[in-house]
């Protein structure tokens, strides 16, 4: 319902900002990664997920999309809650989380205060082929090597071509090219695929 919030910081702690927004103040719940991720200026945007209980509407905020999805993701997962989804992207950042799940790093996931052997294993049972398509979701600030990269990606993965064999390849070639542009690396992962 609410996709992003965007206005004046009025208080930052670790756990929780303030924003105002044309005259109403909105607490969001953010992970220790957003709150270092919030520049120390006035005018913020903060992406959101809204919880909404019998008894509560909860905003959390994120300073990125790839942020904001991964919550999404963990908290799809049986016995991960808001809170539990918060601590995990405090201790741990996106990045970290997506990769430990992706080569499926049991032991890093479990190091996260609340989350045990079998929660640790569940997690990445459930999410090891969901993780990967959140891979490189910031479209923000990313250079223009990675934008191409993606776009070939993507067109790769509309042509029926699997996301991890894809991304070997188009490596690759990046390594010996890497300022092809998207038309050159489409072709030639065509013919390596």
């Amino acid at each position: 319902m609410i996709t992003h919030i965007q206005g004046k910081l009025v208080e930052k702690n670790p756990t929780d900002v303030t924003i105002d927004c044309n005259g109403v103040g909105y607490l969001l719940n953010i992970s220790l990664h957003t709150f270092s991720k919030i520049p120390d200026q006035e005018n913020i945007k903060l992406f959101t997920h809204l919880q909404v209980k019998e008894d509560s509407h909860t905003l959390f905020g994120f300073s990125s999309l790839s942020e904001r999805e991964i919550f999404r993701l963990l908290i799809s997962v049986s016995g991960i809650g808001a809170s539990i989804a918060r601590t995990m992207l405090s201790s741990l950042s996106p990045k970290e989380i997506r990769e430990g799940i992706a080569t499926e790093n049991v032991a890093l996931i479990q190091s996260i205060k609340g989350i045990g052997a079998k929660t640790a294993q569940r997690v990445i049972l459930d999410l090891k082929d969901k993780i990967l398509k959140v891979y490189d979701i910031d479209e923000l600030s990313t250079p223009q090597s990675n934008t191409n990269k993606d776009e070939a990606l993507s067109a790769l993965d509309v042509l029926g071509f699997q996301k991890k064999q894809s991304e070997r390849v188009v490596d690759k070639i990046l390594k010996t090219q890497p300022d092809a542009d998207v038309e050159t690396i489409i072709k030639q992962a065509l013919k390596n695929l």
